[in-house]
């Protein structure tokens, strides 16, 4: 056996590493379930790199509760002067996203949680495409909860779908908490390409408290190079507001507020002329059979 034949053999036996990772800086006080996201996908993870920011709360001995030996915490201190398009987000996201070891890095926002029976598919997902070199990510589809836990948004102006996993191997950066780029040049960013695992992110932010979420606004809205706005769940156009027929995960139910019943927004509320475009896109989706939404990777089929 030639010694190249030796490096492939090793290679292939060698055990799959996964990182998971993600930062917070408030969590309790803004309202975040960052404890059930974190637990959500301890069990397929082998590290989990928690980026805590200076925090005016008990954020930090929360996630020391967990005591699981593959949570390691960091302690970072934000820029309080970068107020440019959310970029203190991407600087957060990549202080944890450089200390991952693994061979993928998973990445998970405060308030989106993972359903227990799609864990096993999500390994087996990244064990299946962890030496094609086609595929350098991995694709959720999203389900954003709005206004109470029975209801959820579906339109192009929410985005549809997002790369949440990405290989490790591969020079990547965020611009931002939501997307990566990949840089195969010094001068040049594009988006990854990525495979759709079909499965889905449960995105509870919007049914936080009005309360936690203009006080949210009031701390964060800072980073955008904006002033705080106003969090008024009634102002939203009911014709994107569904109902929500599954099932929640199990770890996130104690959580979730308790009304019955589909939202309803105010009856009097005007569209916005970016909402007015996005009803004109779900036309075009129904007629054309398109799906229109903003996409933040190049599709591998």
């Amino acid at each position: 056996m030639t010694l190249s034949g030796v490096k492939m053999e090793s290679t292939q036996l060698k055990k799959m590493k996964v990182s998971a990772f993600t930062f917070i800086k408030n969590g309790q006080i803004l309202g975040y379930p960052f404890l059930q996201s974190i637990r959500s996908i301890l069990p397929i993870v082998d590290e989990f790199i928690v980026n805590v920011g200076e925090s005016e709360d008990e954020t930090l001995d929360m996630i020391r509760s967990i005591k699981d030996k593959k949570i390691r915490i960091i302690q970072s201190r934000w820029n309080e002067e970068m107020h440019d398009r959310g970029y203190v987000y991407g600087q957060q996201k990549m202080i944890a996203q450089f200390n991952c070891t693994g061979d993928w890095a998973f990445y998970i926002e405060g308030d989106e949680v993972y359903h227990e029976k799609d864990l096993k598919k999500i390994r087996e997902s990244m064990e299946l495409y962890l030496n094609d070199s086609s595929v350098e990510a991995l694709v959720f589809d999203f389900k954003h909860f709005y206004g109470n836990a029975n209801s959820i948004l579906n339109s192009p102006g929410w985005y549809r779908s997002e790369a949440r996993i990405i290989k490790n191997s591969i020079r990547s950066y965020a611009p931002d908490g939501l997307f990566w780029l990949v840089l195969e040049s010094n001068k040049k960013g594009r988006y990854p390409r990525a495979k759709n695992i079909e499965v889905s992110c449960y995105h509870y932010g919007w049914v936080r408290s009005e309360d936690q979420m203009n006080l949210k606004s009031s701390k964060v809205q800072k980073y955008w190079g904006g002033r705080p706005v106003v969090i008024n769940y009634s102002q939203m156009d009911q014709e994107i507001i569904y109902k929500f027929n599954g099932i929640h995960p199990e770890i996130i139910r104690d959580w979730l507020p308790k009304e019955e019943g589909v939202y309803i927004a105010s009856s009097s509320y005007k569209l916005t002329p970016k909402q007015k475009k996005h009803r004109l896109m779900i036309k075009l989706e129904n007629y054309f059979g398109i799906e229109l939404s903003k996409k933040h990777y190049k599709l591998v089929r």
